[in-house]
């Protein structure tokens, strides 16, 4: 860790850091621990890219925590640099962990918004992620979500004329696919998978590393279930709150696509054969 950083970190506490262990902060930080000589431990996260990035955190953080669904870590300070937060000390998952954390899930999708999309743009790992408020699900998902990352794709030089020629044939399809939607906008995490929750001391989840914004609940359950690491307790747990329609499974795999293309362009064509797995189920 640079020692300026150390030396911002140390005046914003008012104590000197004693130690610092290097954490897991994902493919776009650095993260460390710090324990400070009056016994208190922090957590950080460096390098976050883009100038706002931990500003878009810190607002998404504080966006999450307003549905009272899960213990969200509190920010101290954001700046370019770095994110400065409180310390969940880790905990064991229980027998109930996963039904309990579908639960609060639920919980934090009935906390809802006017419009889908939000106020501002943010980031899904290191991509920008567009939230152009929309009063129309598909037409945000389409153009803010699939087009928004085809274009990506196209000026990565990803997938060619296959890619864009399967892409205009599920816009033809799309409102079919994704159907009436009747719901209002839900808040959601936006990049929820097994490594973007934890367990704190006392059991209770915390979730982290938002990419929120408001849109129709069944697009949370792409990352869900495209990375796996939730169980049927979890689905189980979650039905018994804010049950999803019947036929909700049809359509994981276009709110998968979004995911699927993310990784395309953060990650290479290695994903390619997911991606167009994917478009074709529908085709």
């Amino acid at each position: 860790m640079k020692s300026s950083v150390l030396k911002k970190i140390e005046n914003l506490l008012g104590a000197k850091i004693k130690s610092s262990f290097s954490c897991s902060g994902g493919c776009v930080s650095d993260a460390y621990s710090l324990e400070t000589e009056t016994g208190k431990t922090y957590f950080v996260k460096l390098g976050g890219g883009a100038s706002h990035m931990f500003f878009r955190e810190e607002e998404g953080l504080k966006e999450l925590s307003k549905a009272q669904a899960f213990r969200i870590p509190k920010v101290i300070h954001a700046e370019k640099d770095f994110i400065l937060m409180e310390y969940i000390t880790p905990g064991q998952r229980g027998v109930e962990t996963h039904r309990n954390f579908g639960r609060a899930i639920a919980k934090l999708h009935k906390y809802q918004g006017a419009k889908f999309g939000l106020k501002y743009d943010n980031y899904i790992g290191s991509t920008p992620q567009i939230n152009a408020q929309s009063d129309n699900w598909i037409e945000f998902y389409l153009q803010n979500r699939l087009l928004f990352q085809l274009k990506l794709a196209e000026k990565n030089k990803l997938g060619g004329i296959e890619l864009t020629k399967s892409f205009l044939l599920l816009e033809k399809n799309i409102a079919k696919i994704l159907g009436p939607i009747e719901e209002p906008p839900s808040l959601l995490h936006g990049d929820l998978w097994s490594g973007n929750y934890l367990v704190d001391e006392n059991k209770n989840a915390c979730l982290i590393d938002p990419a929120i914004y408001y849109g129709n609940r069944e697009a949370e359950f792409g990352m869900i279930m495209l990375f796996g690491g939730f169980n049927q307790d979890f689905f189980a747990g979650y039905q018994e709150v804010y049950p999803l329609q019947e036929d909700w499974q049809y359509r994981n795999k276009v709110y998968q696509l979004y995911h699927l293309m993310n990784h395309l362009n953060l990650f290479g064509s290695s994903y390619m054969q997911q991606v167009m797995d994917a478009v074709g189920f529908y085709l």
